[in-house]
């Protein structure tokens, strides 16, 4: 019994991130990396609203499924009056972004399917797992789990539990399943059949890259993808603006007792179709709850004040390094959204500003991506 519970701690380790809507802990000091941002982050920018790409450029049409979003400046991060802002989210900096197309929706299963079927593609859960990568993102010394564990899968959310010990211990509700990818989202005894609009899940950082390229687009930046989200309500807390009550009318999250109770209040227990919940003020669906969204941009949980430093970014990249004090060997790429596991008890990361890291070799049952198309 001692020895599954290392390899299940180990591969929560590996494949898993929270979603705990608690005070970060103290952060681990790494101040070699810290120290050469900082010595980057001297010179203070200004943009120019005029320089900005704001209309759509004429002779280019909007490919089928996206929107244009015009080129802004805005507030980056947590507003002053969000009262479940983490320190992740702050401080909030002011950034610039070109306008560009996003897609309307999170990439469905008909869309990666076509993708599958006409490049043979094969995801990262789906292939043998590497152990020699695998333990780069580990302690050293970790030992090796048996061959019978390191089988291809993915992370599922446990369905049926009845109690848990507390909320610290999120390995309570979440289970590696052999089996599990995109087209088995609950193992490898479950298919997607009848659910050709639902989000795809189960697709890591490297798959959902793949799908961008290959459809000509790419992932949407941490900025732009916050820019798309708050649409034309730049400064509300949610893509609706601040009113908490219209929550289960704009968004597919929890409603209950976080992980034992589901009540589907919204009319969701689980991920829903696309375009189930009403859209943000750009005609965008699902930028709130439903399932996270990978963006390119690396996670680093200082970056927000090393940004604020440098004053207005134009099109932020992000942070050049990675940093997570959970998961200090571990690079980590900045999802967005929140997804049907977020309830306000325990996550509240159905808001604009949330942000947590991902490892990218990995993906789970509430876990998607949109893909962007820039013109400039």
């Amino acid at each position: 019994m001692l020895k599954l519970s290392i390899y299940a701690i180990l591969f929560l380790s590996l494949f898993l991130f929270s979603c705990k809507n608690e005070a970060e802990k103290k952060e681990v000091k790494n101040n070699e990396n810290k120290e050469a941002e900082l010595k980057t982050s001297t010179r203070i920018n200004t943009v120019n609203p005029e320089d900005l790409l704001k209309k759509q450029p004429q002779g280019i049409e909007t490919p089928k499924g996206m929107v244009w979003v015009s080129g802004v400046k805005f507030t980056m991060g947590a507003s002053e009056g969000d009262p479940y802002a983490l320190p992740r989210e702050k401080p909030a900096h002011p950034v610039a972004v070109d306008g560009f197309f996003i897609d309307q929706t999170e990439v469905t299963n008909a869309q990666f399917k076509k993708f599958v079927d006409e490049t043979g593609y094969v995801t990262v859960a789906e292939r043998p797992i590497d152990w020699e990568e695998m333990k780069k993102q580990l302690s050293p010394g970790t030992p090796k789990p048996p061959d019978s564990v390191l089988q291809p899968g993915s992370l599922i959310f446990k369905r049926q539990l009845e109690k848990i010990s507390n909320l610290n211990d999120y390995g309570q509700w979440w289970e590696w399943k052999i089996g599990a990818d995109w087209k088995h989202p609950q193992g490898p005894d479950s298919d997607i059949k009848g659910k050709d609009n639902y989000p795809v899940v189960h697709v890591a950082y490297e798959d959902a890259l793949a799908y961008a390229s290959w459809a000509g687009r790419d992932l949407p930046t941490e900025a732009e993808w916050e820019a798309a989200a708050h649409g034309q309500l730049h400064g509300g807390i949610y893509t609706w603006g601040d009113d908490e009550s219209k929550l289960n009318e704009n968004a597919n999250t929890w409603q209950g007792e976080f992980p034992v109770k589901n009540i589907p209040e919204d009319g969701y227990k689980y991920a829903a179709p696309v375009k189930s919940f009403p859209p943000n003020s750009l005609n965008l669906y699902d930028m709130a709850g439903n399932v996270w969204e990978f963006t390119k941009d690396n996670f680093d949980s200082r970056y927000y004040q090393l940004a604020l430093q440098q004053g207005e970014l134009l099109n932020p990249k992000g942070s050049t390094t990675y940093f997570n004090e959970d998961n200090p060997y571990q690079k980590e790429k900045v999802i967005k959204g929140g997804s049907f596991l977020c309830s306000k008890s325990y996550c509240i990361s159905y808001r604009v500003s949330s942000r947590m890291g991902t490892s990218m070799d990995s993906g789970s049952d509430h876990l998607g991506f949109r893909t962007v198309k820039r013109v400039k």
